[in-house]
């Protein structure tokens, strides 16, 4: 590996149980967030990535504020998106946000841009979902413009030409970051290699190995495209505990009922605990004790040759306390295992 291995954190601001057993407010569940961020900045993780959802059960809508909310609290970690949903989003909006982020936290700001895999915000938003593919596509062609720091000039079908338009604030050092989100198709890893940005893969079920071709064909986009080799990165979800049979019996019942609830409108039948065991032991669920957590992650880079790994830490319902535990071992222990057996 040429780039040492950053380590990171997703969360979708999961709406949890309080210590009453009673659903918190989505207002309680963005201040346990915030907390969250904190911790990891303060155990010297790299990345603190909030998903956008429009939905009951994830609490945060808006990253991009609850992202400031965090700058204001910390003093290094970065901070981002994952994800933005692009296709129903502006992208004018989206790099004044995160250009804004980027000025108040000293230079930190990501944003992972994504199609997304729910569909709630293109209603919500007044979009098509017919238009799905067309108004990610023409989107990020103008965002990529943006990125520029320079005055853009730009036509498409899905929003208002733009003429020598000039975009404020302009980022003050480089380039603000901007991963592509790809959830496992060709198409979009090719394209992440055709714009010139790093790709971050969405590894949430089956064996992380089946994802190597798709980083070796985005690296050969990249050298076809005459691109420079660029970051890859990789999302998983998990959960650490004291030991491992600890991690599974906490995380069992309310990743079932996060995963159940999902695919109730999705078509999928109810969770089994032996699926859920099976994609602990052979698949992209990284839950057990610290040590069986970082062997996993260790693996996984070795076989894909990512520069970033981000943990999905919060899982459903699962209360804030033991997300907090979580996030204390995986960077007090994990993180430093994993550097190690990757040395």
């Amino acid at each position: 590996m040429t780039q040492a291995l950053e380590l990171g954190l997703d969360t979708f601001g999961d709406v949890t149980r309080g210590a009453d057993g009673e659903l918190k407010s989505h207002a309680q569940v963005i201040r346990d967030v915030i907390e969250e961020a904190v911790l990891a900045d303060q155990l010297g993780l790299d990345f603190f990535g909030v998903g956008e959802h429009h939905r009951a059960d994830f609490a945060i809508s808006a990253p991009d504020v609850v992202l400031a909310a965090i700058a204001g609290q910390t003093k290094r970690i970065h901070l981002g998106s994952a994800v933005t949903v692009l296709s129903s989003d502006e992208p004018v909006r989206v790099y004044q946000r995160f250009s804004t982020l980027d000025a108040a936290s000293n230079g930190r700001a990501e944003v992972i841009l994504g199609r997304g895999s729910f569909t709630e915000s293109f209603p919500l938003f007044g979009y098509a979902l017919d238009q799905y593919d067309k108004l990610f596509s023409e989107k990020l062609d103008l965002f990529v413009q943006l990125l520029r720091n320079e005055p853009v000039t730009w036509q498409g079908e899905t929003r208002a030409a733009l003429n020598n338009q000039s975009v404020y604030p302009p980022i003050e050092h480089g380039t603000l970051k901007t991963w592509i989100g790809v959830g496992g198709s060709p198409e979009s890893v090719v394209r992440a290699a055709h714009f010139g940005l790093p790709l971050m893969l969405a590894i949430i079920g089956g064996d992380p190995r089946r994802f190597a071709p798709y980083a070796e064909l985005y690296r050969n986009a990249l050298a076809e495209f005459g691109k420079p080799v660029l970051p890859i990165g990789v999302h998983s979800p998990g959960y650490i505990a004291d030991t491992d049979e600890q991690a599974r019996e906490e995380m069992w019942p309310d990743y079932k009922c996060m995963h159940d609830q999902i695919g109730a409108s999705r078509g999928w039948p109810p969770l089994q605990r032996a699926q859920f065991d099976r994609e602990i032991t052979h698949g992209s669920l990284y839950v057990g004790a610290p040590e069986t957590v970082a062997r996993k992650i260790a693996a996984t880079v070795k076989e894909i040759g990512p520069t970033r790994f981000d943990l999905k830490y919060s899982a459903g319902m699962l209360p804030h306390d033991k997300l907090m535990h979580c996030i204390e071992l995986y960077g007090s222990k994990v993180m430093p295992m994993v550097h190690d057996l990757l040395a």
